[in-house]
């Protein structure tokens, strides 16, 4: 069943997100070869407390980190560990807070040093089926309209989609519904509503779609071990039209500057 968002609730969703979009490029700060994901994490973890909220993954069914970091060919789902970034990595940080009785929920993928030119576009891909997705969200519209544009990018670029895992709905609980996969054709699927928040976060592989689960039962890996990019952002239906709730304003901020 589909959770309707008042505005007022949809403004206590928009602060969680904003502060899941500050922790982001927190922690994009320290984004280096040699730096362990585990290092990343409680930066992670401290931001959020000290900014008074909880981490939204942290013990979620028995996760045991505040970020998912997935490195290179992980698509999702990574565990924080003593494992340190090198020199031509992608690593994606995904990040959940919990504040006010309300979940954020967004994930950017990095580049560590200097990254090969084909996984550059891989991520440059990736983020522009995002953008095509959020440009479909208007009340009328349906949930295949946003799948069908993700898919069509990623493919006729070169790409594959991830098919079994899939965007999601946000609110009081960090995975509502409707499913937003990112696959999928225009017309079907739920209708998008005023009050709708839903998170869309396409994962895009290098090379071919199918995907594994690694004994830690969390990490999810592409078959070919070749690299997958991951980007997300909440967005509610308000007035007819895409309110973006999380940013990577400041991550962009962070990265020009460091250029």
């Amino acid at each position: 069943m589909i959770t309707y968002k008042t505005d007022e609730e949809i403004e206590f969703l928009r602060e969680s997100n904003l502060l899941v979009s500050r922790t982001l490029a927190e922690v994009a700060r320290y984004i280096a070869p040699g730096v362990t994901t585990l290092s990343l994490d409680k930066i992670a973890e401290e931001f959020i407390r000290d900014n008074g909220a909880d981490p939204g993954f942290l013990g979620y069914d028995g996760f045991p980190g505040t970020l998912c970091i997935s490195i290179n060919d992980a698509v999702v789902h990574g565990i924080p560990s003593e494992r340190r970034l090198q020199d031509g990595d992608i690593v994606s940080l995904d990040c959940g807070v919990l504040k006010n009785g309300f979940y954020g929920d967004s994930a950017f993928t990095f580049e560590v040093g200097l990254v090969a030119d084909n996984v550059k576009k891989l991520l440059k891909v990736t983020r522009e089926c995002l953008s095509l997705g959020v440009e479909k969200v208007e009340a009328g519209n349906r949930i295949g309209d946003i799948s069908s544009a993700v898919q069509e990018n990623a493919e006729n670029n070169g790409f594959s989609v991830v098919r079994e895992m899939v965007g999601h709905g946000l609110g009081r609980n960090l995975h509502e519904s409707p499913e937003v996969p990112n696959y999928g054709r225009r017309g079907q699927g739920p209708m998008l509503k005023n009050g709708l928040v839903i998170c869309i976060e396409p994962m895009i592989n290098l090379g071919k779609r199918q995907i594994f689960q690694e004994k830690d039962g969390w990490t999810i890996r592409t078959q070919d071990g070749k690299p997958s990019a991951h980007f997300e952002l909440a967005v509610a239906v308000k007035n007819g039209k895409a309110d973006v709730l999380s940013t990577f304003k400041f991550i962009d901020e962070f990265l020009e500057r460091k250029a």
